[in-house]
């Protein structure tokens, strides 16, 4: 299919401004420039927007939640919750660049959404996002009343690298009833090998495949390895099919116009392979980072109503039953 008129209108606005050179460019450079491009549409508005800090084995993590308006009233009711990691190449964003998404998850599936501040490559190299993820889930799921949600299974969700680190999360807590669903926006979850789509939509579409290996180069650092990159902390992709059985359910969307769409969707085969419920789209005419976009993509919207009705129905129609501990 030919690129959304929206998404294309946008691309070529981009086109006129100077390239990036990624030889050359550091992280706090791109972090500003950033910041420099000023906010998104803000989203759904929710009930209501609260900071805290997680404590971690390695320091204390920013965080947030949003808990939204509950339809229908009654609004002292727990809600199930969403551990949500943002994207940015694991170098990148935080917070406040994925409350949009936050917002509209949190209103549109009734769920309280915890966003979480992981540490960023290159300070932090990999494997310490992985493990700020898989600390901040095992936080929240014995921390409910701490953060008045419903106890028991949670989901967890993210885009681009946060999907990578939600998919980590459910591959390493898989079988222990702590996560009920993971959802994955055009997630990294290969960072080991370059898929077809890295040489077919490799420039022209807002994500390149230059970016992304200046990406993945800064969080692996110089002295990693090969062996680290297929990791499966780092790469979901590569976990054995053994190790795939008993994840949570999935839902899994790819952008058609994405350097990062073949591996998202052979990731989906591959759960379903394993036998995971696993549901897939391909997004027609879309961009990477296209859910980000409020207000300058209708698609934008119709992408967040559709993951949000997935966890809205694996949290609330069909939740696992197993109930975790709670400590204090």
């Amino acid at each position: 299919m030919a690129l959304d008129p929206q998404a294309k209108a946008l691309l070529d606005a981009m086109a006129a401004l100077p390239a990036l050179d990624f030889t050359q460019l550091t992280a706090p450079a791109y972090r500003a420039m950033l910041a420099a491009a000023g906010s998104l549409a803000p989203g759904d508005a929710v009930a209501s927007e609260e900071d805290l800090r997680i404590p971690t084995p390695n320091g204390s993590l920013a965080a947030r939640v949003y808990r939204p308006v509950v339809a229908g009233g009654g609004n002292d009711a727990l809600l199930p919750l969403t551990v949500f990691f943002h994207g940015g190449g694991f170098v990148s964003l935080g917070i406040d660049s994925h409350a949009n998404i936050c917002r509209c998850l949190a209103q549109r599936a009734q769920t309280v959404v915890l966003s979480v501040d992981y540490r960023l490559a290159p300070e932090a190299p990999f494997p310490a996002a992985a493990h700020d993820a898989l600390d901040t889930v095992r936080w929240a799921a014995t921390h409910s009343a701490e953060l008045r949600v419903r106890p028991g299974p949670l989901a967890v969700a993210g885009d681009s690298a946060g999907g990578n680190l939600a998919a980590v999360a459910a591959q390493q807590l898989r079988g222990d009833g702590t996560i009920a669903h993971q959802l994955l926006l055009y997630p990294v979850v290969d960072c080991a090998t370059e898929h077809p789509s890295y040489e077919s939509l490799a420039t022209g579409y807002l994500l390149s495949a230059a970016q992304m290996r200046w990406f993945k180069d800064l969080y692996f650092g110089p002295d990693a390895g090969q062996a680290d990159r297929a990791d499966p902390l780092a790469s979901p992709l590569a976990a054995a099919l053994a190790d795939l059985r008993g994840v949570a359910s999935a839902t899994i969307v790819s952008a058609e116009f994405d350097p990062l769409r073949d591996e998202a969707e052979q990731y989906a085969a591959r759960l379903a392979q394993a036998g995971v419920p696993t549901a897939h789209v391909r997004w027609p005419g879309q961009i990477h980072g296209f859910a980000s976009l409020i207000g300058a993509l209708d698609a934008a919207d119709h992408v967040l109503t559709h993951a949000a009705q997935a966890l809205h129905h694996a949290l609330h129609v069909s939740p696992s039953r197993l109930r975790q501990p709670e400590t204090t």
